[in-house]
């Protein structure tokens, strides 16, 4: 079992307090409209599902009950990193600092 840290509420609890929500950073196209069928179906169905660190979009469900983003690699299930919503992964912030 997973032990998932939640940044908002500050404490280390176990994976059945969360629902997982799917691949992070997702962008909504600006214009859903003009999408072709082929392009709309990429958008909603096709994710990433690499081997290694991956980031994720969990929800608090038995607790704050608010979306946060974990970054875990798939091969060891080791939660790596996690940040709130509308933050950019820590580790990619300190390899913009160089």
């Amino acid at each position: 079992m997973l032990h998932i840290y939640c940044p908002y509420c500050g404490e280390l609890r176990e994976e059945d307090e969360f629902a997982y929500a799917g691949e992070a950073h997702i962008v909504r196209p600006e214009n859903p409209e003009s999408l072709s069928d082929n392009d709309w179906g990429r958008y909603l169905f096709h994710r990433k599902n690499i081997k290694g660190s991956h980031h994720e979009m969990w929800y608090h469900a038995a607790g704050c009950r608010k979306f946060f983003n974990v970054t875990r690699n798939t091969v060891t299930y080791e939660i790596e990193e996690v940040y709130k919503m509308g933050e950019q992964p820590p580790s990619r912030a300190k390899e913009a600092q160089g």
